[in-house]
């Protein structure tokens, strides 16, 4: 997989010419393998998105197919991470496709820093978003864990959990989350109805290469949470806590893409936003004016 990654990068250097920016230093938060796994299958989730919400935008029909050709190796390393972790390697009938600020603002935390002459992107980071109850792939029964991520925004799990409720030597029927071709769950991750819990930073934060990028929002008041997976971008209310403006719960939805096939499944996305307008897989964009805080990933499925 790297090499494969080492092979797209090449491809779009050489793409982008004498313009193309150089190599930048990371610092990633995980601190073991089931941790590492999970982390590389949420970050190839939105590597992957974040190519399929500008595609079809660009104006290069000829670049554009060349980076459709690279994100569908990354589509398969996504797959095959699942697996890794012992989660249903296809869980969904169409993959999602987010804006290109959403993929930056899940990615630029973890970019400790840049060349000096590196080229400045636009694109805006919101303020980061957890998900407090983030289903955990490591237990038998994800749901039941609290504050179980070791960072906001990707919300990659801490495989830390009692040897009791882990899944990765469970021999119970349904129940087992090793290393597989796939894996049933007798408890899913997610269900219809779930209350789910978010706390979420106000702008203004220094992030990225060298802490120099700020989170900023144009939103309101937050109102409601974006479901943003497969064809689908779905809202539900927003409940504040109380007098606290930076958290808040909501009730996962219950809808289909089709008939069969639950919307809100596998590795998405969720934002707080303060309007609900209607969007569409290729406007999707126009949600960021709209957006308080995130996106996170949700570990629905």
């Amino acid at each position: 997989m790297a090499d494969q990654e080492a092979g797209h990068a090449t491809m779009i250097s050489n793409i982008l010419g004498a313009s193309a920016p150089q190599q930048c230093q990371y610092n990633y938060p995980y601190t073991n393998v089931r941790e590492f796994v999970d982390f590389c299958q949420k970050l190839t989730r939105f590597g992957e998105s974040g190519v399929y919400g500008f595609l079809g935008h660009l104006d290069s029909r000829e670049a554009a197919t060349l980076l459709l050709q690279s994100i569908t190796t990354e589509a398969r390393q996504q797959m095959i991470f699942r697996q890794f972790e012992g989660l249903f390697p296809m869980p969904v009938w169409f993959e999602v496709g987010v804006p290109q600020s959403w993929a930056w603002s899940l990615i630029s935390p973890y970019i400790a820093s840049c060349p000096a002459n590196q080229t400045r992107l636009a694109w805006q980071n919101f303020p980061a978003l957890w998900v407090l109850n983030q289903p955990n792939p490591e237990r038998i029964n994800g749901t039941s864990g609290f504050n179980e991520t070791i960072s906001a925004g990707m919300n990659t799990m801490n495989a830390t959990v009692p040897n009791s409720d882990s899944c990765l030597n469970a021999t119970g029927v349904g129940t087992n989350c090793g290393p597989a071709i796939t894996h049933n769950r007798t408890i899913p991750l997610s269900y219809p109805g779930r209350q789910v819990f978010f706390e979420w930073e106000t702008p203004g934060k220094a992030v990225g290469p060298n802490n120099s990028y700020i989170t900023s929002s144009q939103a309101g008041a937050p109102k409601y949470v974006v479901w943003a997976t497969q064809l689908n971008v779905t809202y539900s209310a927003l409940v504040l806590n109380g007098s606290n403006s930076t958290a808040g719960w909501t009730l996962q939805p219950n809808v289909s893409t089709y008939q069969g096939d639950p919307a809100i499944n596998g590795t998405m996305f969720v934002a707080i936003t303060d309007d609900n307008p209607f969007l569409t897989p290729f406007n999707f964009s126009l949600i960021n004016p709209h957006v308080v805080a995130g996106p996170a990933l949700y570990q629905s499925g």
